[in-house]
């Protein structure tokens, strides 16, 4: 049986908008031995929300089963002074971390949403102040690096756009807490005391998903829904090991390619 490593964003739902047998997938493969483990580079909500949402949709799990950066992020940055440009949603979720607005010793620069709020979080003013600390010796970390991400209305601007900005800015280089990182791929790793060539990866971005657990020795499926195009797949070097309809089509894969 295998470790199986889950994306959600494109993989069960589209802006809140389920994908069809997500939940039957998921209960099919914990019925047939695998452990399972839901990694998500969502940065606009709490684990236990994200968590509601999904068992909401049909889907069984655990909060403890979810994988999130705003948690990967509290552990990296525990005891340190912060300033976070981050959705409030997640603010609870960076315990441990003292969160300042001017002499930070770190910036954190969290995801966009689909709310107003975005507008407020990456505005000029709170960029240029995200710099002068930069240029003042603080480090910075993101919590991922995605360019875009899929909605219901089609692709729209990440918060990578600015953190390159800031990278570029500050002539620094930013500490991606999320997928594609090392760290973030060994917690899940370790979480399910899973070996790298016996897991699989199962996502919807060629980049972050298929590209990222490749370079950590995992075998990969991607989903044709959510980020998925087929010219990113044509011209990218990283090639998943089988690509599928849905998440619904996953258990019949797998018992096939086992």
């Amino acid at each position: 049986m295998a470790a199986i490593l889950l994306d959600v964003d494109g993989v069960f739902h589209v802006s809140g908008e389920p994908i069809a047998g997500g939940g039957d997938a998921v209960r099919r493969l914990r019925a047939n031995g695998h452990r399972v483990r839901f990694v998500t580079n969502n940065t606009t909500k709490g684990r236990t929300a994200l968590a509601e949402e999904l068992r909401a949709m049909g889907i069984e799990l655990d909060d403890e089963e979810l994988q999130t950066t705003p948690r990967a992020a509290a552990q990296a940055l525990a005891g340190r002074r912060v300033l976070a440009l981050t959705m409030h949603a997640i603010v609870g979720e960076l315990e441990g971390i003292e969160l300042v607005g001017e002499d930070a010793e770190a910036v954190l620069i969290g995801g966009a949403d689909e709310t107003p709020e975005s507008n407020l979080v990456f505005s000029y003013m709170n960029l240029a102040r995200a710099f002068h600390e930069l240029e003042a010796g603080a480090q910075l970390y993101s919590l991922h690096k995605n360019r875009w991400w899929q909605t219901k209305h089609g692709p729209l601007l990440d918060a990578g756009a600015f953190v390159a900005g800031l990278e570029y800015a500050a002539d620094t280089e930013a500490i991606v807490l999320g997928k594609p990182s090392t760290s973030y791929f060994e917690a899940a790793l370790t979480a399910l005391d899973a070996e790298p060539s016996l897991t699989w990866m199962v996502g919807d971005d060629i980049e972050a998903d298929v590209g990222g657990a490749q370079a950590h020795g995992m075998k990969t499926v991607l989903v044709r829904t959510g980020k998925f195009r087929p010219d990113a797949v044509e011209v990218n070097r990283a090639k998943p090991d089988g690509i599928i309809s849905s998440i619904a089509q996953l258990p019949d894969w797998l018992e096939e390619h086992l």
